[in-house]
């Protein structure tokens, strides 16, 4: 094959056309594959032979880098430098540079040969690079208020161009004072790769408006924006106030725990107190509280909590204990006799105004008072005295005993078959009730000292029935008559049949009469007319001798 050099010579002492365009740029990355395109990657000619890149070197010369001829698929690499192992080309004849430094920061050329023209497209490359990281180091443990310290050191690494720095507070750019801001900015270049690393220290005086804040720096360039965090820093500062807290979630009774806290602003928050209670001074060590164990009414007053080691700087608090005493009397089980007196006594003590109730057997009743007792009388009776804070309550239970006494015996028939006799008594404790017969369905109650008790009885002959009522106090009793429920019923027929035997006697007797008078009027009526018949046929009158009449007058009297 020829040499390139001669046959270039050829083709350019044979009158081919020679023209050089304008420099181009390229912009690649440091590490990466750089694309250098030729002629700004626009076809090549159809009559094009081949292409040859080469470079400018530091000293001005001349490189070669490769060929390729327009049928082949290899290009012949003509570098011997660093470049052999590092360039290509694709099929457009773009150049292809590996690995990519700041040292190819050239001018490489692509020079395009065809049967009538040679033509020369350089191009500049440019080779940029990010930071590798942004990092703050020497931060510090904790801030001082109003004392300037170092904050951070902000470093942007190996970064072509260098990257700039800048510092934020809560996100607001932070401008350098003297005084209670100062920034310094460093560069460094390193001389074997060419890469800058930035540095920023950052000089603070803090306040205590700087608890949480959050300090950023910002690495700026070209290809990216980056940044790192610093804080939130605690900011040490001395106490400046005092402050106790009496830990209760309410009113303080007496006999409760009571915790008292000691609390400073100063940061770090100071770890020993004295509280001082009733002339009494105690340190307390690696703490902040102090416990007042089942806390008594005597010990209200004022307390204190100081500094240890500035004792001007204290606060006071007042402590209030509540308190509730109440008394009652009688208490417990109290038993006594109907018609006794009792006298109930209540006395309370306590902090503050305090309400009494009453209530017997859970009902509200008015303070007992029992001049004579009655059995409606016993029962629970339950005394509650309260504040807003506490409430006491005491109790006794009244019982009231009697020999049972029956006030009541009565009776009253159910049906025709049955009686109902009802006993009532009073006494306590509740009596006992004995029949002197035999009964089915008993019902019994009792309510305050009064007991009812009934039984049903079916009397087949009359009856003196018996009532006793016992308690261990005595007894009681009283009988009653009741008849026979079968006397009764026969009675009631009987009764019943009498009445209907009169009636028929009655009927018959009128009906006998009614009879008589017919027959009477019956022989008249023949008589008057056999009389007739007699004259009409005679003659005579009808008017007969004296001795006839009397004789007729006493025949009528006689019927």
């Amino acid at each position: 094959m020829m040499d390139s050099s001669l046959l270039l010579f050829a083709l350019m002492t044979a009158g081919t056309l020679f023209q050089v365009w304008a420099t181009e740029s390229v912009t690649g990355l440091y590490g990466e594959t750089i694309v250098v395109p030729c002629n700004g990657g626009a076809p090549a000619p159809e009559d094009l032979m081949f292409i040859k890149w080469k470079y400018e070197r530091d000293d001005g010369t001349p490189g070669d880098l490769l060929i390729k001829q327009a049928r082949s698929e290899q290009a012949t690499i003509q570098a011997t430098d660093d470049y052999a192992d590092r360039i290509s080309t694709n099929k457009d004849f773009s150049l292809l540079i590996s690995q990519a430094t700041l040292d190819d920061q050239k001018t490489f050329t692509c020079m395009v040969v065809s049967d009538t023209n040679l033509m020369e497209y350089p191009t500049s490359v440019v080779v940029n690079k990010k930071p590798s990281s942004v990092q703050i180091l020497d931060k510090p443990e904790a801030l001082q208020k109003d004392k300037l310290l170092t904050l951070g050191t902000c470093v942007a690494a190996e970064a072509h161009p260098a990257a700039t720095i800048t510092w934020a507070r809560d996100g607001e750019p932070l401008v350098a004072d003297g005084k209670a801001v100062v920034i310094t900015p460093s560069m460094k270049l390193d001389p074997a790769t060419g890469l800058s690393t930035t540095t920023s220290i950052l000089q603070y005086a803090a306040t205590k408006e700087d608890m949480g804040v959050i300090f950023t720096c910002v690495s700026s360039h070209k290809l990216a924006s980056q940044d790192a965090e610093a804080g939130p820093f605690p900011v040490h500062y001395p106490s400046e106030k005092v402050s106790l807290q009496i830990l209760s979630k309410g009113a303080i009774v007496e006999g409760d725990d009571v915790t008292l806290k000691c609390h400073a602003d100063g940061n770090p928050p100071p770890t020993s107190f004295y509280f001082s209670m009733k002339g009494q001074k105690e340190l307390v060590e690696d703490s902040d509280t102090y416990t007042l164990a089942s806390i008594s009414r005597e010990a209200a007053g004022e307390y204190r909590c100081s500094l240890v080691d500035n004792e001007n700087l204290e606060d006071v608090q007042t402590i209030s204990v509540s308190y509730l005493d109440l008394s009652l009397s009688p208490s417990g089980n109290v038993v006594k006799t109907i018609g006794d007196s009792l006298i109930v006594k209540m006395e309370k003590i306590s902090s503050e105004e305090a309400d009494v109730t009453w209530t017997k057997d859970g009902e509200p009743v008015e303070e007992p008072e029992f001049d004579e007792l009655t059995y409606a009388d016993a029962g629970v009776y339950v005394c509650e005295v309260s504040m807003e804070s506490l409430s006491r309550r005491q109790s006794f239970e009244l019982v009231v005993e009697g020999k049972p006494a029956i006030t009541s015996l009565t009776k009253h028939r159910a049906d025709d078959e049955h009686k109902v006799l009802t006993c009532e008594a009073e006494g306590a404790p509740e009596p006992s009730f004995q029949w002197s017969v035999n009964s089915t369905n008993e019902e019994s109650s009792y309510v305050n000292g009064k007991a009812i008790h009934k039984i049903t009885v079916v009397p087949k002959v009359n009856l003196t029935v018996t009532c006793r009522v016992t308690n261990k106090l005595g007894e009681d009793f009283k009988t009653i008559n009741v008849s026979s429920v079968v006397k009764e019923r026969k009675e009631k027929q009987d009764s019943k049949g009498d009445s209907g035997d009169q009636a028929t006697l009655i009927v018959g007797v009128v009906v006998g009469l009614l009879i008589a008078a017919g027959v009477v009027g019956l022989i008249y009526w023949l008589y008057m007319k056999n009389s007739r018949q007699g004259s009409w046929k005679t003659g005579e009158k009808e008017t007969g001798t004296p001795e006839e009449s009397k004789k007729l007058e006493e025949n009528n009297h006689t019927v």
